[in-house]
């Protein structure tokens, strides 16, 4: 009973196979084999234009190293309190960026709102040397709540980084899962609605160590293959991250992981519904699922070999707390994650 994270799953099988596959004989170095570019045109096939596209090897360097390429003196970047780049990425996102505050803001369910966003703008006025000066606007899709921006939602928000001239940028480290989740294609959910830059993360869903920085707004990323080499992100083998890639977009096998994923925290939140003891937090738009469970209960399943995490609930606002005597808990489901397992879970929630 695995819930713990989808990091812990593992490489799928058929990017295991693409790596042993590429692993012949000889090829150019630092990204000039004809295998990187072939991926590079893949993703702008996938997402309908002609974008640029860099590989990296961590998700907290696509995301430091996108940003950096808004970063202005005095930057600030508004995001969720709650957004990785703010709590999970030990800084790294301001050190590459010359110092730019991850400005958080509050949202339920992990979610900027219009509302929130123009209380940002409040707090940092345009022209104001003394506030610093806002670059850009940073997205969680989907949001560390296991929640999804809608489209109309994702234009609303670019309509506000269009009116101060912020860049809009998606984290995009569970994106196949928001993708399926909102059944629309790649490029409803970015470049058509606005979004400027995208971290594009695989890892979670079924890669060894493979992401990308995709820029729709080509001038933002005039300079990154000179950001990318300075932070030790340009790999002499770089034709293994894009070995990673091929496997990851062979057939659709993204798609089917994230749906795999997606079925069965869909399993979970329906055995959770009907728990006499345990709450559904909030609804779950990706493999993500937050409960409220008794202690003592999450004690038996930890004993009885359920991995799973606690998650802080003082953050939460006060209508989304678990009641006394309960905690709330994240389950992650992955591509590997068996119906067994959910089913072994569900039991002692019956």
């Amino acid at each position: 009973m695995f819930f713990a994270s989808d990091n812990w799953a593992g490489a799928s099988e058929p990017i295991m196979q693409a790596l042993a596959q590429h692993n012949q004989g000889y090829s150019p170095a630092y990204g000039e084999d004809a295998l990187t570019a072939h991926i590079t045109q893949t993703f702008r096939d996938i997402f309908e234009t002609d974008c640029d596209v860099w590989m990296v090897g961590s998700g907290t360097a696509a995301n430091a190293l996108a940003l950096s390429c808004a970063s202005e003196p005095g930057g600030a970047v508004f995001c969720h309190k709650d957004a990785h780049i703010r709590v999970d990425e030990c800084g790294a996102p301001e050190f590459l960026s010359s110092g730019a505050r991850m400005w958080g803001l509050d949202g339920r369910h992990g979610k900027l709102t219009p509302e929130t966003i123009q209380q940002g703008f409040e707090e940092i006025p345009q022209g104001v040397v003394h506030h610093g000066m806002a670059n850009a606007i940073s997205l969680s899709q989907a949001s560390e709540a296991g929640t999804a921006y809608s489209i109309a939602e994702i234009e609303r928000i670019s309509e506000l980084a269009k009116q101060r001239d912020l860049a809009l940028h998606m984290d995009g480290a569970r994106f196949a899962n928001a993708l399926v989740s909102l059944d629309c294609s790649p490029a409803q959910m970015t470049w058509q609605a606005g979004v400027d830059m995208l971290s594009f993360g695989a890892t979670k869903n079924g890669a060894w160590a493979a992401e990308a920085v995709v820029f729709f707004n080509r001038h933002l990323g005039r300079n990154f293959e000179y950001r990318r080499k300075r932070a030790g992100h340009l790999f002499s083998k770089m034709r293994f991250v894009a070995a990673q890639f091929d496997g990851y977009f062979k057939d659709d096998h993204w798609l089917d992981n994230a749906r795999h994923a997606n079925a069965m925290a869909d399993k979970l939140v329906k055995g959770i519904e009907t728990s006499p003891v345990a709450q559904l937090a909030w609804e779950s738009q990706s493999n993500e699922v937050f409960v409220s469970l008794p202690h003592e209960l999450a004690k038996r399943l930890e004993q009885a070999g359920a991995a799973f995490h606690e998650w802080p609930s003082n953050i939460l606002a006060r209508q989304d707390r678990p009641q006394a005597g309960h905690s709330l808990y994240r389950l992650v489901c992955s591509y590997r994650t068996r119906e067994e397992d959910v089913q072994n879970f569900l039991r002692y929630l019956a």
